[in-house]
């Protein structure tokens, strides 16, 4: 009785362990473009690739500590993302500085979630299937540490 309810056991977390139901190498290869467009599109200032990456009611949100400590939540949506990818802003990184470092870090049938490391900061995104296509929904955002002096 003991053997048979540990054997059940192992079986039901095996079938937890599965890949992802739909899941297919197309839909990585588009995340991955999506999340490419999305950072390539920042650092050329190709404004219609970053446009072509996000859904337009985007969420971009960093928490930040206010003049008081106090934690604060900024955020920007699709237009001011792409204005700012217009504007060139991300063209000021030097190309040997430039960071493209993307990992898709799960899908689900629609949804996935990506890590994004850029020179300045990293990018957690999620990703979702729209009208066929997958596009940026929302992305939380931290920068990185200055670098120390000297180094």
């Amino acid at each position: 009785m003991r053997i048979q309810l540990i054997a059940g056991l192992v079986v039901l977390v095996a079938i937890g362990q599965r890949p992802a139901a739909a899941q297919t190498a197309a839909d990585s290869t588009a995340i991955r473009a999506t999340a490419l467009d999305y950072v390539e599109g920042w650092y050329t200032g190709d404004a219609a690739r970053m446009e072509r990456a996000l859904h337009p009611e985007l969420a971009k949100r960093i928490i930040r500590p206010d003049d008081k400590g106090k934690s604060t939540l900024d955020q920007m949506g699709a237009m001011r993302l792409v204005q700012g990818t217009r504007a060139g802003y991300g063209t000021k990184t030097p190309a040997e500085q430039q960071i493209k470092d993307v990992r898709i870090l799960d899908i689900f049938q629609n949804a996935a979630s990506v890590r994004a490391e850029m020179s300045g900061w990293i990018d957690y995104m999620h990703v979702g299937k729209w009208e066929g296509h997958w596009v940026i929904v929302n992305v939380l955002w931290e920068r990185k540490p200055a670098p120390a002096a000297g180094r």
